[in-house]
C-alpha cells in the first residue's frame, strides 16, 4: 500500500519557504486504503494527542472521525494548540453548520501557512477516516515538530537528529528512522534515562524483551511526565514496520518535554565546535610534519647520488648513468616539486585557520621550517646541474679516448708490421761474400731503407704522442698502451743503430764496388717515397675522424677533395716509375743480360705497388661515402638544433610573460575575490593546457642529448632554464590560488565586505612602492599612520609599533604580506570565541561547578570529542576538588595558547 506518512522523509518546505505537508512525493494515494495496523496505531496515537490537549479545554474525544464531524471540537483544539482565538462556530445541526464550522477550522491551518492537499470540509463531515487522520497529522506537523530546531536542521529531520544526539552514548541503541528503530523500545527508555535518569534503570533493560521495555518507557511518561500513554506495546511489536507518524507523535511528546535541556545542548555545541577546530588543526600539523619529513629525507638521499663523480670506464656504462640521470628528471623529480608546492599551500592554510580561531602559530619542528626545505631544495638544485654538466664533459672525454685509442691501434699496427724483419735485414752478414756490384747494390739498398726509416719517423712521433694524451687523459687501458708504446719506441732506437752500423760497414767496402745499376737505383728512390706516399694515403683514407658540426665535416671534405686533385699527377709518378722497371728488362733482353732476381736496392716491386695502388683507387670511394655520410648526420644534428631553438625561442618569453602576468594580478583586484579566484583558476587551466608544448620541447631535448649534439648557436635557452622556469610559474600561480582563498577564508570569517577588501588592497598597494607583494617595515609603518594608529617616532609609539609587528609578523621576517595586513585590520572590529567563552560553556556543563567529571563529559559531548577532553585535561585540585574531577579552565585557556596543560 502506499503510504501517506511519507511526508517526513524530505524538509517540511519547499525552495520557496512555503510549507508543502501535503504534496511531498505525492504524500498519500487518496484513492487507497490504509495499512490496517497502521491506521490502528494512528487511532490511538492521535485521539491520546488530542486529547491530551483537548483536556486542557476540560473535553476530549472517543471516536476520531466522528467526534471531529461537526467541527466544534476540532475548531477548540485548534485554539488550544496554538493560543489564538478561531471565529464563532455555528450551533445548528444541520450539515451546512458542520461544514461551515470544518471550513473555518481549515481555513485557520491554511492561514498557517500549510498548504491541504485534497482534504475537503465534506469529507470531514462524513467520517472520511483517512481524511480525518490525514487533517490531524497536518496539525501535529505544524503546531508541535515544525518548530523542532537542532543544530540547522529542523522539523522531522531536527526531530531525528535529536533523537541520535540523545541516545548516542547508549548501547543497543542505533536512532536511524521513526519506525523500527523503535521496536524494541530501548530508545524510548533512553530518551528518558538522558534527561531523568532516576526514573529508569536502563542497565537492567533487554533488548530481547521489546513489551517489557515498551510498556516500562509509556508508564513512566505517563506517570512522571505528563506524556499520554499513545501507543501499544503489542501492536508496535507485532508490527513488521510500526506507523512513523504514530512514533514521531509520541516522540515529539518526548522534545517538548525536555526543552529546557536546550541550554546544556546549545553549551556542548559550543565546546564541540571549538573541539572540532582543534583537532583538525592537530591533524594538519601531524601531515606538515610528516610531509615535511618525507621530503627531506628524499633529498637527503638523493643529493649523495648527484654528488657522485665516480667515473666509468666505457662510453655505455656512462650513457646509462646519463639515462639513469634523465630517469630522475622525468620521473622521480616532478611528484617531488609537487609535494614541495603543497607543502607550502598546507602550510599558509593552516597559519590562515589558526588565526582565524584565534590559536597561536604554528612553529613546525626544527629543521622542517618551510625555510629549510627551501635550503635543502637549493642544495638538491645544485647538485643537480653540476652532476649533468659532470655526465656530459665525461661521455665528451670517453668519446675522445676511444677515437684516441683506435687511432694508436691502427698507427701502431701499421709501424709493427713495417717493422716486422727489419732487425734481421740490419744485422745479417750478406756483404762479406757479395760482389763489387752486390756490394754496392746493398749500399745503395741501405740509402733506401734508410730514406724509407726517416719517412717513418713521424709515425713513430704520432704514436708517442697519442700514447702520451692517453695517459693525460686518464685512459683505462693506459698500461698496455704505454707498454707497446715503450716496445716500439725502444725497437725504433735499435733500428737507428742497427742501421748507422750496417751503413759503417757498407762504407768500408764503398772503394771496392765499382758498378751499379743506376735503373735499379732510380727504380728504388722514386719507388721508395711513392711507395710510402701510398702507404701514407692508404693510413689516411682508412684513419677514423670524429666531428661536431657541418663546417669541420665541411672541411674535412675539401681536404679530401684536394687528396683526390692530386691523383693524376700520383698515377703519372706511379707510371714513370714502372717505366724504369720497363726499361731494365728492355735493356737486360736487349743485351741477353739474365737478371740475378729482383732489383737490389729495393724490396718494393711494381706488382706491389700497382696492388696498393689499386687500393688507394678503392680506398678512395668508400672515404667518399663515409665523409657524406657523416654529412648527412651533421645536416640532421643542424636540424635537431634548430626545431629544439625554434620551440625554446618561443616557450621562454611565454613563461617570463606569464611570470610578469600572476604578478600583475596579485596585486590588482578587479572584480571581487571569487571572480579573481576564478580567473585565476582559468589562468592555471590555460597554463596547464600549455604542458604539452613543455613535453614536446623535452622530446626535442632528448633527441638532441641522444645524437651527443652539445652546443646550440640557435637559442640562448637551455631545457634546464626553461625546467626551472616552467616549475616556477606552476608554483607562483600555485601559491596565489592559495592566498586568494585564504583571503576569503579571512573574510568570510571575519563579516569583511568586498569594499572594505576593496580599500584594504587599495591602502596596501598604495604603500608598496616596489610592487614586491609585501610590505617592509617602514611601508607598513606609513600605512598604519594614514589609517590613524600612534605609531609616531616616539617612545610610545615605537613600543605600538613593535606590538603590532609582533602580531602581523610572527616571525620576524622584516615583512608583513596582505593576509597578514588584513587579518591584523579585521581582528580590530570582529568577535571569535574566546578561552573565557568557553570556560563558560564547560561551566553550564558542569553544574556551576568549577570542575566537570568524566561521566558528565561523556554524557553531553560526542564520544570521540568527549575522549578527547578526558585525555588532555589535568585533575582538578581546588578545595571542593572530588573523586576524578578534570580541570576544564586550564583545559580552555590552553586552547588558545595562553597556558601549557
Amino acid at each position: 500500500m502506499v503510504d501517506y506518512h511519507a511526508a517526513n522523509n524530505q524538509s517540511l518546505y519547499s525552495a520557496g519557504g512555503q510549507q508543502t505537508y501535503m504534496e511531498q512525493e505525492n504524500d498519500w494515494d487518496r484513492d487507497l486504503l490504509l495499512d490496517p495496523a497502521w491506521e490502528k496505531q494512528q487511532r490511538k496515537t492521535f485521539t491520546a494527542w488530542c486529547n491530551s490537549h483537548l483536556r486542557k479545554a476540560g473535553t476530549q474525544i472517543e471516536n476520531i472521525e466522528e467526534d471531529f464531524r461537526d467541527g466544534l471540537k476540532l475548531m477548540l483544539l485548534l485554539e488550544v494548540i496554538s493560543g489564538e482565538r478561531l471565529p464563532k462556530p455555528e450551533r445548528g445541526k444541520m450539515r451546512v453548520h458542520k461544514i461551515n464550522n470544518v471550513n473555518k477550522a481549515l481555513d485557520f491551518i491554511a492561514s498557517k501557512g500549510v498548504k491541504l492537499v485534497s482534504i475537503g470540509a465534506e469529507e470531514i463531515v462524513d467520517g472520511n477516516a483517512k481524511m480525518t487522520l490525514g487533517m490531524i497529522w497536518t496539525i501535529i506537523l505544524r503546531f508541535a515538530i515544525q518548530d523542532i530546531s537542532v543544530e540547522e536542521t529542523s522539523a522531522k529531520e531536527g526531530l531525528l537528529l535529536w533523537c541520535q544526539r540523545k541516545t548516542a552514548p547508549y548501547k543497543n541503541v542505533n536512532v536511524q528512522n521513526f519506525h523500527i528503530s523503535w521496536k524494541d523500545g530501548l530508545a524510548f527508555n533512553a530518551l528518558i534515562h538522558r534527561h531523568r535518569p532516576e526514573l529508569i534503570d536502563y542497565d537492567k533493560l533487554r533488548k530481547d524483551d521489546p513489551v517489557t521495555n515498551l510498556n516500562n518507557a509509556f508508564e513512566v511518561a505517563e506517570r512522571y511526565l505528563d506524556i499520554p500513554k499513545m501507543l501499544d506495546a503489542e501492536d508496535i511489536v507485532g508490527t513488521l514496520r510500526p506507523d512513523e507518524k504514530a512514533i514521531m507523535t509520541y516522540v515529539s511528546c518526548f522534545y517538548h518535554a525536555f526543552s529546557g535541556a536546550q541550554k546544556a545542548e546549545t553549551a556542548a555545541n559550543r565546546i564541540c565546535k571549538v573541539l572540532a577546530v582543534n583537532q583538525e588543526n592537530e591533524h594538519l600539523m601531524e601531515d606538515y610534519e610528516k610531509l615535511a619529513s618525507d621530503l627531506l629525507e628524499w633529498i637527503r638521499r638523493t643529493i649523495p647520488w648527484l654528488e657522485n663523480r665516480a667515473p666509468e670506464k666505457t662510453m655505455t656504462e656512462m650513457q646509462q648513468k646519463l639515462e639513469d640521470f634523465r630517469d630522475y628528471r622525468r620521473v622521480h623529480k616532478p611528484p617531488k616539486v609537487q609535494e614541495k608546492c603543497q607543502l607550502e599551500i598546507n602550510f599558509n592554510t593552516l597559519q590562515t585557520k589558526l588565526r582565524l580561531s584565534n590559536r597561536p602559530a604554528f612553529m613546525p619542528s626544527e629543521g622542517r621550517m618551510v625555510s629549510d626545505i627551501n635550503g635543502a631544495w637549493h642544495k638538491l638544485e645544485g647538485a643537480e646541474k653540476g652532476y649533468e654538466e659532470w655526465l656530459l664533459n665525461e661521455i665528451r672525454r670517453l668519446e675522445r679516448l676511444d677515437h684516441l685509442a683506435e687511432k694508436f691501434r691502427q698507427k701502431a699496427a701499421i709501424h709493427e708490421s713495417w717493422t716486422d724483419g727489419k732487425e734481421a735485414m740490419l744485422t745479417q752478414k750478406d756483404y762479406e761474400t757479395a760482389s763489387l756490384s752486390e756490394i754496392k747494390a746493398l749500399l745503395k739498398k741501405h740509402e733506401a731503407f734508410e730514406s724509407d726509416l726517416a719517412a717513418h719517423q713521424d709515425r713513430v712521433e704520432q704514436i708517442a704522442a697519442i700514447a702520451q694524451e692517453l695517459n693525460e687523459l686518464d685512459y683505462y687501458d693506459s698500461p698496455s698502451v704505454n707498454a707497446r708504446c715503450q716496445k716500439i719506441c725502444e725497437q725504433w732506437d735499435a733500428l737507428g743503430s742497427l742501421t748507422q752500423s750496417r751503413r759503417e760497414s757498407l762504407e768500408r767496402t764503398e772503394k771496392q764496388l765499382e758498378s751499379i745499376d743506376e735503373l735499379y737505383l732510380e727504380y728504388a728512390k722514386r719507388a721508395a717515397p711513392f711507395n710510402n706516399w701510398m702507404e701514407g694515403a692508404m693510413e689516411d683514407l682508412q684513419d677514423m675522424f670524429i666531428v661536431h658540426n657541418i663546417e669541420e665535416i665541411q672541411g674535412l671534405i675539401t681536404a679530401h677533395d684536394q687528396f683526390k686533385s692530386t691523383l693524376p699527377e700520383a698515377n703519372k709518378e706511379r707510371e714513370a716509375i714502372q717505366a724504369i722497371q720497363a726499361e731494365v728488362q728492355k735493356i737486360a733482353q736487349y743485351n741477353g743480360i739474365k737478371l740475378a732476381g729482383n732489383n737490389p736496392y729495393t724490396t718494393i716491386t711494381p706488382q706491389s705497388i700497382d696492388k696498393k695502388w689499386e687500393k688507394v683507387q678503392q680506398l678512395v670511394p668508400q672515404r667518399d661515402q663515409a665523409l657524406q655520410e657523416e654529412l648527412a648526420r651533421q645536416q640532421s644534428n643542424d636540424h635537431l638544433r634548430r626545431q629544439f631553438a625554434n620551440q625554446a625561442n618561443m616557450i621562454g618569453p611565454w613563461i617570463q610573460n606569464k611570470m610578469a602576468e600572476i604578478g600583475r594580478i596579485s596585486i590588482e583586484m578587479n572584480g571581487t575575490l571569487e571572480d579573481q579566484l576564478t580567473h585565476l583558476r582559468q589562468y592555471e587551466q590555460s597554463i596547464i593546457e600549455y604542458k604539452p608544448n613543455i613535453d614536446q620541447l623535452e622530446g626535442d631535448h632528448q633527441l638532441i642529448q641522444e645524437a651527443l649534439i652539445f652546443d646550440n648557436k640557435y637559442t640562448a635557452y637551455t631545457m634546464e632554464h626553461l625546467r626551472v622556469g616552467w616549475e616556477q610559474l606552476l608554483t607562483t600561480i600555485a601559491r596565489t590560488i592559495n592566498e586568494i582563498e585564504n583571503q576569503i577564508l579571512t573574510r568570510d570569517a571575519k563579516g569583511i565586505s568586498q569594499e572594505q577588501l576593496h580599500e584594504y588592497r587599495t591602502s596596501f598597494n598604495h604603500f608598496d612602492k616596489d610592487h614586491s607583494g609585501v610590505l617592509q617595515a617602514e611601508e607598513f609603518k606609513a600605512c598604519l599612520i594614514s589609517l590613524g594608529y600612534d605609531v609616531e617616532n616616539n617612545k610610545q609609539g615605537d613600543a605600538e609599533f613593535a606590538r603590532i609587528m609582533g602580531i602581523v609578523d610572527p616571525n620576524n621576517s622584516g615583512a608583513v604580506t596582505f593576509q597578514a595586513f588584513i587579518d591584523f585590520m579585521s581582528r580590530e572590529t570582529t568577535d571569535t570565541d574566546t578561552a573565557d567563552q568557553v570556560i563558560a560553556s564547560f561551566k553550564i556543563l558542569a553544574g556551576d561547578k568549577n570542575y566537570i567529571t568524566a561521566e558528565e563529559l561523556r554524557r553531553e559531548l560526542p564520544p570521540d570529542q568527549a575522549e578527547y577532553c578526558i585525555a588532555r585535561m589535568a585533575p582538578y585540585t581546588g578545595p571542593d576538588a572530588v573523586q576524578g574531577a578534570l580541570d576544564y579552565m586550564s583545559f580552555s585557556t590552553a586552547l588558545y595558547g595562553e597556558s601549557d596543560l
